[in-house]
């Protein structure tokens, strides 16, 4: 009798587990989006900060409008610019995601998370290429385009350069 009362135990934990794991409920979506940097203009800090809230929870309309916002308020912040276009990727808009993953490249070079996206990869021709002598990676510019950084908290050369 103690064996057939256990077996129903392990029986019953088994299925609400099951249950459990059919929730409805959307799940968290992996933190993918880039906070906007110290120093940026607060109103495109808090669109960025709402945006990435939307989009952790599966709300992709929602986060593309708040990052448009951003975008729109402070249009060199190149956090705003990859959130947006991770969001567009989301919705199946790659032909809008494209420019804003180049706009970010382009407006913080130098940028670990934005250049080694692989999602950006698959844009442009965006090589990462090792110095001579040195297990340092140097990331291109696009374009021609480069500088000391832009808005993309962390861009621009090192110290001591490439």
């Amino acid at each position: 009798m103690g064996w057939n009362i256990m077996w129903r135990g392990v029986l019953l934990g088994v299925c609400l587990g099951l249950l459990g794991a059919c929730e409805s409920t959307p799940k968290p979506v992996r933190q993918l989006t880039l906070n906007a940097p110290m120093g940026s203009v607060p109103a495109a800090i808090k669109a960025v900060e709402d945006g990435n809230q939307f989009f952790a929870t599966g709300r992709w309309g929602q986060a593309k409008s708040q990052y448009e916002e951003a975008v729109k308020v402070q249009p060199s912040l190149a956090e705003a610019h990859y959130n947006l276009a991770l969001t567009l990727d989301r919705l199946g808009d790659r032909e809008h995601a494209k420019p804003h993953y180049m706009e970010a490249a382009n407006l913080a070079p130098g940028h670990a998370v934005i250049w080694n996206s692989p999602v950006l990869r698959r844009y442009g021709d965006v090589k990462v290429e090792k110095k001579v002598g040195s297990s340092t990676p140097v990331l291109p510019g696009l374009g021609g385009i480069g500088g000391g950084g832009g808005g993309g908290g962390g861009g621009g050369a090192p110290p001591g350069g490439y």
